[in-house]
């Protein structure tokens, strides 16, 4: 066997633009954007693609009037190499044999309150237990020092990290209550339209705080929810219902939820029976009853509703799975695990602390969706503060370190893995169009492209197996058709 390697991906220069800002940018808050919009690209030869023979490569058209797969045939060695000749078009990228992946989606992200440990105004609110209550805790003080030019450059920090990694899709947690009123989701919005050429950013807002417990501050908190939501620009209603003082008012958080969001035709996103009390009976009962109740599968221009967390579920029979499998059915529901989260704050011993055994408290995910055929994905959640104080922005890295926490090592495992941070994740939230992990002629053109042959040696990684259990760092991203640019 040979031991030269492919050179990388030739990738055509940049435009000199970045990504559009808003009118009103303010330069003085304003953290200067990496990111370039690259040259259009109409062909990407000699790629390899999933879920086809590993030893074949291929030719791909994308079509200038949609920024769709026009075509995908089997490589045409007459192709020159860009490397021996200087007459290739700047709309043809050579891929050298590295595998093209369908784009990375966060099907759930907090974007207001990333890297609160990394920011010196919160030195202070440092982890001392590193359990919910403190984080809630944490968080709540933290929010009564946000300013615009703080969530804007935080924010920018991850939707930057992610497109680097391959994002061009994510749902973005903002949230809306008395102490921060609409300061995030103007940020979130403000970060939307800057990076809009680069990245789909669907906008949640979220009432981490309980809207139906306490004095009048969960009064006006739900009346600001309300406001939040019937904007244009504002894509899906999220609530935490576990946050309220009883059952009782659980309850009432999820049937106000569910008619905000048919009243307001957004998408559902609740954050769920986050503990691991087997003798509480889980909350999903009543939020499917309260689906059917209200009609939602009636409802005009229907959409989508993902649960996420749901660590309780982790305690289910089989027999329990397929009972939750037969209530749900029709219903467009997706789970969403968060593993890091999970890990972290699931599974504590009691105290005093004895020895004892540690349940994970995450969702398996993969079971849920080879098994009982349930619709799932899983997401970073938060990174840099203190509900999860460790892991990056990169959904990549996240399936290779589900490959321990779903003991999934299979080739099957890593497609799954791949498709819950790509395709899975999009369909969960009701975005793009490409619903499986082999390419298709009309699949929207935004794709990862992970070189599998070093330029300068070292190991080769030639299968999507070796790319889940070892993410390459060497990535390039195309969105609708164009480079996306990331020194």
């Amino acid at each position: 066997m040979s031991n030269t390697h492919s050179p990388p991906p030739t990738i055509p220069p940049p435009q000199n633009n970045t990504t559009n800002p808003p009118p009103d940018e303010n330069p003085k808050d304003t953290p200067e954007t990496r990111l370039t919009r690259g040259r259009k690209i109409t062909q990407i030869l000699n790629v390899k693609l999933p879920c086809q023979e590993a030893d074949k490569t291929w030719d791909i058209t994308i079509s200038i009037a949609n920024n769709t797969i026009a075509s995908i045939k089997p490589h045409n060695p007459a192709h020159h190499d860009p490397i021996s000749t200087s007459s290739s078009s700047p709309q043809t990228l050579h891929g050298n044999k590295a595998l093209l992946l369908p784009a990375l989606c966060h099907p759930h992200i907090h974007l207001d309150k990333c890297f609160l440990l990394s920011a010196p105004q919160y030195a202070d609110l440092a982890i001392q237990k590193g359990d919910f209550a403190e984080a809630l805790s944490l968080t709540s003080s933290a929010k009564k020092r946000f300013t615009a030019a703080d969530l804007r450059r935080r924010g920018g920090w991850l939707v930057e990290e992610s497109i680097a990694a391959g994002v061009t899709c994510m749902r973005a947690f903002v949230e809306v209550d008395a102490t921060v009123r609409f300061q995030c989701l103007e940020a979130g919005l403000w970060l939307r339209e800057r990076y809009r050429d680069a990245c789909d950013i669907q906008i949640c807002v979220f009432a981490q705080d309980a809207v139906f417990s306490g004095d009048g501050a969960a009064e006006e908190g739900r009346a600001l929810m309300e406001e939040a939501v019937g904007r244009d620009e504002v894509d899906v209603i999220g609530s935490t219902p576990y946050v309220e003082a009883d059952e009782g008012r659980m309850r009432a958080n999820v049937d106000w939820a569910v008619e905000v969001a048919m009243r307001c035709e957004k998408h559902l996103d609740l954050h769920l029976d986050y503990h691991l009390d087997g003798g509480k009976e889980p909350m999903v009962y009543y939020v499917i009853e309260a689906l059917k109740k209200r009609g939602w599968m009636q409802m005009a221009g229907r959409k989508t509703i993902v649960l996420g967390h749901c660590s309780r579920l982790t305690l289910f029979t089989s027999d329990q799975w397929y009972d939750l499998k037969d209530r749900i059915g029709d219903l467009p529901i997706s789970f969403v695990g968060l593993p890091t989260s999970d890990l972290f704050m699931m599974g504590r011993p009691s105290e005093p602390k004895e020895e004892s055994e540690r349940v994970r408290g995450t969702l398996q995910i993969p079971q849920l969706i080879e098994e009982y055929h349930l619709q799932g994905t899983f997401g970073v959640n938060n990174v840099g503060n203190a509900f999860t104080p460790y892991g990056n922005c990169d959904p990549l890295s996240l399936a290779s370190m589900c490959v321990g926490v779903y003991q999934a090592g299979t080739k099957r495992d890593a497609e799954v893995l791949y498709e819950c941070v790509s395709t899975r994740a999009k369909a969960a939230i009701g975005c793009g169009n490409r619903k499986a992990l082999k390419a298709e002629e009309g699949d929207e053109a935004d794709f990862v492209l992970l070189n599998t042959n070093p330029h300068q040696g070292g190991r080769p990684k030639g299968t999507l197996q070796e790319m889940i259990y070892d993410p390459p760092r060497e990535r390039s991203i195309i969105r609708r058709g164009h480079f996306v640019h990331v020194p």
